[in-house]
């Protein structure tokens, strides 16, 4: 016991380093729990998304890639509406709880049948047929777009603005752990395995395992660590009017500060999945087989994670705290503006995808990421739940599919052609995203300032 309390000591000492004095030791806990948890979310995810990939090509072929992403936002729109109706009907824990019991299942059903001896993964001839690689790509896809929106969303809804400086970094801290842990660990080249089944089925156990996690969390957290902003106590709580599962929908479109959300994480996603997919295209010229693709792009994951795990370690996230919200917002427009130019100049190099491609995520998931959720503090109920879960799907997948018909102009254009038009068309879209920032940003300092919500 000694021994854990003075581990316990070193962490809380690292916490107070890097991120300021936490009000109390229930504080501490409170984000140790939360950090725990997302460090098994993220975990579970980028052990998934490689595979998600790895899969679809082995299964389906390389080629329909750009289809799969088109096809995942047509298909995630119903369950984000079944979502809000959730959101309305029962408490938030509760959804949660949900979530987890059903992707959990379903996932070890994917393996079983990936594991199948003439249907499954062993039959190496892809079909645009093969329904299975289409329905596990947009499984994965939804997994990134409810569980994790719902639960920044909850965190978002039970943190103050100050608090939420010292916390979110360390929850962040702990996904980029799960993030390095996991496709390191459950990775088919370091186990020696012929296909990824069986990694999706500890994928299974790892989501049902983080529903109990949470689940223990709301039994031991006091009531005084569940304060929200403006000292609103509504975490366990379903919405008290039930203005329809469309809502989130409705403010997105009317609220100019949500909309301007959904900007930052739109384009960041338009600009982004055309580097994506130069990249993905790369791995399948040179790795033949899923397993030797799941296995390279385990390694990126890793190294996504170990990057953004150091940046955060470094200290990053202290842009947010000494130079503010808009500053944290502007570094990563800067940087994929380099970034598309050096491809510009590299367009056939087969290692510089990688690379820019591990710092643009890790950036992302280090910084920009934990400093837009705490855009949402300030923010009703429905706004933190419906709309962002909205916003995650229309911001991020909808980009996504823009993007994914804007790449199918690569079996129309020569290479030369595409990267000229990719250039000067990032150059827009990065005016279009500093300018947006601006205008969040000033919102958000005036809220907090005057102690109000924004929408």
């Amino acid at each position: 016991m000694r021994m854990l309390g003075r581990v316990g000591q070193w962490l809380s000492n690292i916490a107070v380093a890097l991120w300021g004095k936490f009000e109390s030791k229930e504080e501490v806990k409170k984000f140790a729990y939360l950090a725990f948890i997302f460090c098994l979310i993220i975990g579970v995810y980028w052990t998934m998304r490689p595979i998600k990939d790895s899969v679809f090509m082995a299964v389906v072929g390389p080629k329909h890639l750009w289809l799969a992403k088109i096809l995942s936002l047509c298909l995630i729109s119903p369950l984000v509406v079944l979502y809000g109706k959730l959101i309305d009907m029962y408490p938030r824990h509760k959804v949660f709880y949900a979530l987890m019991s059903i992707y959990g299942p379903l996932t070890i059903l994917f393996a079983l049948y990936f594991m199948h001896p003439t249907m499954g993964l062993v039959n190496k001839t892809p079909d645009f047929w093969r329904i299975s690689g289409w329905a596990w790509y947009v499984f994965v896809e939804s997994f990134g777009s409810l569980v994790i929106a719902l639960f920044w969303a909850f965190t978002a809804d039970t943190t103050s603005p100050e608090s939420a400086k010292r916390g979110f970094p360390m929850i962040a801290l702990a996904g980029q752990l799960g993030n390095v842990l996991g496709p390191f660990i459950l990775s088919t080249k370091r186990l020696g395995l012929a296909t990824s089944a069986p990694i999706v089925a500890t994928c299974g156990l790892i989501i049902l395992f983080s529903g109990v996690v949470f689940w223990y969390f709301m039994r031991v957290t006091p009531a005084s660590q569940l304060i929200g902003y403006r000292g609103e106590a509504v975490a366990s709580k379903k919405t008290e009017s039930e203005p329809g599962f469309l809502e989130g929908l409705r403010l997105l479109l009317t609220e100019s500060y949500l909309f301007g959300i959904f900007l930052i994480i739109g384009l960041y996603e338009l600009v982004v999945t055309v580097i994506d997919n130069h990249f993905k295209l790369s791995v399948a010229m040179h790795y033949a087989g899923e397993g030797a693709s799941a296995g390279f792009l385990s390694d990126y994951a890793v190294m996504v994670g170990v990057v953004a795990f150091l940046s955060i370690l470094f200290g990053i996230n202290n842009i947010t705290r000494y130079l503010g919200m808009f500053a944290s917002l502007t570094l990563l427009p800067i940087l994929m503006t380099v970034f598309i130019f050096m491809i510009y100049l590299n367009p056939t190099s087969a290692i510089l995808p990688f690379w820019i491609m591990v710092f643009s995520k890790a950036i992302n998931y280090a910084l920009n990421q934990p400093t837009l959720k705490q855009l949402y503090i300030p923010t009703s109920h429905d706004a933190k739940y419906k709309s962002q879960a909205w916003i995650e799907m229309f911001g991020s997948r909808g980009s996504k599919a823009a993007a994914s018909f804007y790449n199918g102009l690569k079996t129309v254009w020569n290479l030369d052609t595409f990267m000229t038009v990719t250039l000067f068309a990032t150059f827009g879209v990065v005016g279009l995203w500093l300018a947006v920032v601006t205008r969040v940003s000033r919102s958000y300092g005036r809220a907090i300032a005057k102690n109000e919500v924004v929408c």
